[in-house]
């Protein structure tokens, strides 16, 4: 174990794997351990970026055979593993090589892994969907299932992540709404925006910052079992206002309903021509309304959604580069049209 002087009141310092590390969620967790005092190796190929500073890199493919000879050699012995994959084969892998030299292991897997999206308030018993490895929820089925099955329920942390938000999100589902009221998108702070008027929907996204921090504690404290992670269930509605209020929007909200936005061909939830964070109420009330009750009583506590939305804004606006919808959300243009089309509708 690790020879560190550990400071009274902190945790006993770690050697912590990280299957990752170098892209958002992984660098996250990588720098919450190290600012914790833990011994940190990120594996990873490196194409997404660097470790932070103070962690080891160490550059393997991992569909390259002997891809973790060179964090087991010399019999080298981990606190933890977490692993962020979504290749099952990845992580078959990796417990079959890693299990006699970890004492424990952390994947980190997704609530779209649940059969019923459309049922709220729903928690861990829920059925999942098949372990069909040709989809997103159906590959970490069968990754979490490859963990327990080499580690055992007692060994094995499963981390079912709900939306992620916050600074660094790339993929714009928490930044555009902030950025769009604050008129980054090539408007202005008091421009009329459109928005999805959809009574019943709730989003609880968790801040990456929280997320990452609860998962270093949790392998801390030997945390063990299968939780959902996700944030504060709050109305769509409210989670907007929330995004105009940080943003200091002072301009018109012009709601489109369901029906409205998928007769103009607007997407829901991510991708061009999107609406951020809306999904269709009938089928997806379920996926942004989780219980979250198993992750509260383990020490899951997520910050003010003002505080996310507000520091997911400042980064946007901090991007090389046009500033404007990346990932998710409409251009201006697509926009300019939708609410001339939403006035005309009104005449």
């Amino acid at each position: 174990m690790s020879s560190l002087a550990t400071p009274a009141g902190a945790p006993r310092p770690l050697r912590l794997l990280v299957l990752g590390g170098t892209a958002w969620l992984g660098g996250e967790i990588a720098s919450a351990a190290l600012g914790r005092g833990h011994e940190v190796t990120c594996l990873a190929r490196g194409s997404s970026g660097t470790v932070p500073d103070g962690a080891v890199f160490v550059g393997s493919d991992r569909s390259a055979s002997g891809a973790y000879d060179p964090v087991i050699a010399d019999g080298r012995r981990w606190d933890a593993v977490v692993d962020l994959s979504r290749d099952p084969s990845h992580v078959r892998e990796a417990v079959a090589v890693l299990e006699p030299a970890s004492a424990s292991f952390a994947f980190v897997s997704s609530v779209s892994v649940y059969d019923d999206t459309a049922t709220t308030g729903g928690d861990e018993s829920a059925a999942l969907v098949d372990a069909d490895e040709s989809d997103y929820g159906g590959s970490k089925v069968a990754g979490e299932r490859a963990v327990v099955g080499a580690f055992g329920a007692d060994r094995s942390l499963i981390v079912r992540a709900g939306l992620i938000g916050g600074p660094g999100d790339h993929t714009g589902r928490t930044g555009w709404w902030p950025l769009r009221f604050a008129g980054g998108a090539g408007a202005s702070g008091s421009d009329p925006v459109l928005v999805p008027d959809v009574p019943g929907l709730e989003v609880q996204p968790v801040d990456v910052r929280d997320l990452a921090t609860w998962i270093v504690v949790s392998v801390e404290r030997g945390l063990s079992g299968t939780y959902d992670a996700v944030g504060d269930r709050q109305s769509l509605t409210d989670h907007l206002a929330a995004a105009r209020r940080v943003s200091g929007h002072t301009g018109e909200i012009v709601p489109v309903d369901e029906a409205w936005l998928e007769a103009h061909e607007v997407n829901p939830w991510a991708g061009p021509r999107s609406m951020p964070l809306w999904v269709p109420v009938s089928t997806h009330a379920g996926f942004g309304s989780r219980s979250g009750g198993a992750g509260r009583a383990a020490g899951l506590v997520p910050r003010p959604v003002d505080e996310t939305l507000r520091d997911v804004l400042a980064w946007e606006l901090s991007r090389p580069g046009p500033v404007g919808p990346h990932g998710a959300g409409l251009t201006s243009a697509d926009e300019r049209d939708l609410l001339v089309a939403a006035r005309d509708r009104r005449r």
